[in-house]
């Protein structure tokens, strides 16, 4: 596995190249897209910092696509302590949401990643924060369910959506929508007071899933 930084014309591209063709579904949940050299993320050439973000992700990319693709374990926790221990008096509004923040409940679920929701102020400050663990910029996320999103790795990745479109919930109450935004929960994990989604609204993303053994760990820990 190699990585690349090609400029062409207004574009700049972020390449994993040689990559072992087992890994091919782990870069695509990443969503990289193919490209004549392997698979890319592309940005604006006059993005700011692209070079610095280019030395963090090449740095972290083979971890990142191994930890994806669950042939190394994801560090969730030391991942979740450093983040905590950063975003620390910085008022940040945030919370946590997915596997992690049922890992963090206790439940013996394995995450990969850690998902956070903030407002747009907070995915611009929360960029600031982890400047030096982003591998990618900060950057709008027109047409999807958020207006911006990032992702950096400290330790594992940590990706984070800004500005949540209000009719996210029409389909189906989710995680990161303005109905587990008005009912978070606090949680103490490590010493900290830790906000996370709703359990109620995990459980029915669960079982629209059809994650039938997320769900009977949740209905056990909300029996208890």
């Amino acid at each position: 596995m190699k990585t690349l930084f090609s400029t062409e014309g207004m574009q700049t591209s972020f390449i994993i190249s040689d990559l072992n063709p087992a890994y091919y579904d782990a870069i695509r949940e990443l969503f990289f897209t193919p490209h004549e050299y392997g698979f890319a993320k592309t940005y604006l050439a006059n993005t700011p910092h692209l070079d610095i973000f280019y030395q963090h992700f090449a740095r972290t990319a083979e971890e990142m696509v191994l930890q994806t693709a669950r042939i190394h374990p994801a560090p969730w926790e030391q991942a979740l302590l450093a983040l905590m221990q950063k975003v620390a008096g910085q008022g940040l509004q945030w919370y946590l949401a997915g596997s992690a923040a049922l890992a963090a409940r206790g439940l013996d679920v394995v995450p990969r990643d850690l998902d956070l929701i903030v407002d747009i102020a907070g995915a611009h400050s929360l960029g600031n924060l982890l400047f030096d663990e982003l591998i990618q910029p900060v950057e709008e996320s027109r047409g999807w369910i958020s207006n911006w999103f990032g992702r950096a790795f400290l330790h594992t990745r940590i990706e984070w959506i800004g500005g949540v479109h209000e009719d996210v919930d029409e389909n189906g109450m989710t995680e990161y929508g303005p109905a587990a935004a008005s009912r978070l929960e606090t949680i103490n994990w490590q010493g900290y007071e830790l906000l996370v989604s709703p359990l109620d609204i995990q459980l029915e993303v669960s079982k629209r899933r059809g994650l039938d053994e997320r769900v009977k760990k949740i209905e056990q820990i909300i029996a208890s």
